[in-house]
């Protein structure tokens, strides 16, 4: 329902659309389909969570995978710092260190963050070769500029500890100016984050960047199997024209529900480019049902997961318990939670 609230907003950028015909589209869905959405789904969803197993040691790929979507869960239905304190709790439980989880945490949260920005860099490739005029805006140039920066400075900190301590300085020096810091904490805090994912990192970040890359095609995937089910063919939505669009548009789920609506109309507007006004309504109804699987999904797949871990985890494990831990900034096993 929020997506399709979300969408209808979006599109009067566009034009009308026939809701009419949009839930015509939507009868066009078979039942198989489901089952292939869901399947493509898991799979997304386990290379999502892969680089956390990827940069903690203890932590399988299973785990993982339950770790992820408990903290999506999570950070969708409470404040945060409780998708922290969930992520904390579950390694606890794992014997896995707070230092330890929570260095991967942020390695993981870099990581995507490198390959979100990343994205338009693909999609305009994609553009160039099919020979379109690029068309680069200074939104692109400046998520490829941050991708670079961000890429920079994480070699920089793993290079050295005199580096790392430099850089967490600087930075502790640059966020003085807007509140109450000390810099030679956050150097302290770098230096304690190279070393606890030093380890690691030269394994671990290259295969993260792949499993993240393969993530975002798994999605590009789902979303056009949802234009194909609904009656789109390839004419109509061809291939590398949704595709670049996804991936040109990705750093908008920076946003809300992963840029609900932002992305969609940049998706929907390709696809009205090459099949014209005609098509807008299909368009729409598919758009729906990828919303319907990759936002609502992981939170439903949190809710399994939350199941399955509190069947094995010891100690409190409401979801009352991790929110009032968080603010008392522990985990609920009692344990500081990480900063």
């Amino acid at each position: 329902m929020v997506a399709a609230v979300v969408t209808v907003v979006a599109v009067r950028l566009i034009g009308q659309v026939d809701w009419g015909e949009v839930w015509d589209a939507l009868n066009h869905l078979d039942w198989w389909q489901v089952p292939v959405l869901i399947a493509l789904l898991l799979v997304r969803q386990t290379l999502n969570a892969l680089p956390l197993s990827l940069y903690i040691e203890g932590v399988s790929p299973y785990r993982a995978t339950l770790n992820d979507q408990v903290a999506i869960l999570m950070s969708t239905i409470a404040p945060p710092p409780s998708d922290l304190a969930i992520r904390t709790a579950m390694f606890s439980s794992w014997g896995v260190s707070v230092a330890r989880g929570m260095a991967g945490t942020v390695m993981n949260t870099l990581t995507f963050y490198i390959v979100r920005f990343s994205a338009p860099a693909a999609g305009l490739l994609l553009v160039m070769i099919k020979g379109d005029a690029l068309g680069i805006r200074l939104i692109d140039l400046a998520s490829i500029g941050i991708a670079t920066t961000m890429v920079v400075v994480l070699m920089l900190v793993m290079r050295s500890e005199a580096l790392a301590g430099t850089i967490g300085r600087r930075a502790g020096r640059v966020a003085r100016r807007f509140r109450d810091v000390d810099p030679e904490a956050w150097a302290q805090r770098c230096i304690r984050f190279r070393e606890d994912v030093a380890a690691r990192f030269r394994y671990g970040f290259p295969r993260s960047l792949m499993s993240l890359s393969a993530m975002l095609l798994v999605d590009a995937t789902m979303l056009i199997l949802c234009l194909r089910f609904v009656g789109l063919g390839p004419a109509d939505a061809p291939i590398v024209e949704v595709v670049a669009a996804y991936l040109i548009a990705y750093p908008l789920t920076l946003f809300p529900f992963s840029g609900l609506g932002l992305v969609d109309a940049v998706v929907l507007a390709a696809v009205c480019a090459v099949g014209g006004q005609d098509v807008e309504a299909v368009a729409v109804a598919a758009l729906i049902v990828w919303r319907v699987f990759i936002v609502g999904g992981p939170i439903v797949l949190g809710v399994v997961a939350m199941a399955i871990w509190r069947r094995t985890a010891e100690g409190p494990t409401t979801i009352k318990s991790i929110v009032r831990s968080a603010r008392k900034g522990t985990d609920p096993t009692g344990r500081e939670a990480a900063p």
